[in-house]
């Protein structure tokens, strides 16, 4: 059936291609270099840290059964006091272990997550990805992700308490939540974009949460591309508004993001406290620190992201 003429268009304006050479595997997270860092390290005022990470608990997580087989973290026991000497007065130990979907929680999608027919990023072919996970484009080829992140509030900017589902954020909202946090964006920086949609979750309503959701419309996902964001992440499931803002193609902006802009992009972030903190004080910059669990030929990354005001 193919893809739409729009669709197409979008693809070769956005394409970071060849960009850091045809062997390249991580993307935009290659723009977040040694001044990317340092302007993070700079943006450090007071020192007070914010994690962005939702809980890690088979109870309340993110999951609600929407995608078949990703399951929240489901964390059992190996060891319950035991000991291994016989000696019940000497040492004992305790230890768990997680079954959980690399994208169950908070997490970084690797580029090689989706792919547009037989292609992936940077025209690896989908092939490469097997029974034995990703050998092109696996999570474990990001590497350390530390620098500036500026918070987008689209929600707050817009004066609601969270978009609605469905919402499609288009690049005049991002512009608005630029706006209100009064910084200028360097290539490289990392944003942050609030829909308050994971407060759903915080109030019990999980299978809300899932689907319909507001998200990165295809006019956002142009504005990341043109001011050369190194990386975003959403507190959404979904990344990109679901559904699609055009019913002719599924996940558009997955592919369009991952697979042509190379895009790092996370989901199931926690930045309600983190805004409520920068409406208060009205920095909106800070260092983010937010390397992805190298999973060897991983599909996502887990991660327990730190802002640091």
């Amino acid at each position: 059936m193919g893809l739409p003429e729009w669709y197409v268009e979008v693809a070769r304006e956005v394409s970071n291609w060849g960009r850091w050479g045809a062997a390249d595997e991580r993307g935009t997270a290659n723009l977040i270099d040694q001044a990317a860092t340092w302007r993070g390290i700079t943006a450090v005022r007071t020192a007070r840290s914010f994690p962005l990470a939702w809980t890690l608990d088979d109870q309340r997580g993110v999951q609600s059964g929407g995608i078949p087989g990703r399951i929240n973290p489901l964390r059992t026991m190996i060891a319950i006091n035991q000991t291994y000497t016989g000696d019940p007065a000497g040492f004992h130990t305790s230890d768990d272990i997680v079954t959980m979907g690399l994208q169950a929680a908070t997490h970084w999608d690797a580029l090689g997550h989706v792919a547009q027919g037989d292609t992936l990023y940077n025209g690896h072919p989908a092939s490469s990805v097997t029974y034995s996970g990703a050998r092109r484009c696996g999570i474990d080829k990001i590497g350390t992700i530390l620098g500036r992140a500026v918070l987008l509030d689209v929600a707050r900017a817009l004066g609601v308490e969270r978009l609605e589902p469905g919402y499609a954020i288009g690049n005049v909202d991002l512009d608005a939540a630029l706006d209100l946090a009064e910084v200028d964006l360097e290539p490289g920086d990392m944003v942050l974009i609030r829909t308050g949609h994971l407060g759903l979750v915080r109030a019990g309503r999980r299978v809300d949460y899932g689907f319909p959701s507001p998200g990165i419309g295809v006019q956002a996902l142009r504005w990341l591309r043109s001011h050369d964001v190194g990386a975003a992440a959403t507190d959404n499931l979904t990344f990109e508004v679901f559904p699609a803002e055009s019913d002719d193609t599924f996940m558009p902006v997955h592919m369009l993001s991952l697979v042509h802009v190379g895009l790092l992009q996370g989901q199931n972030w926690d930045l309600d406290a983190l805004a409520d903190d920068c409406a208060a004080d009205g920095q909106y910059d800070m260092l983010l620190s937010a390397t992805p669990a190298p999973f060897r030929h991983g599909l996502g990354g887990p991660v327990a992201p730190v802002a640091t005001k």
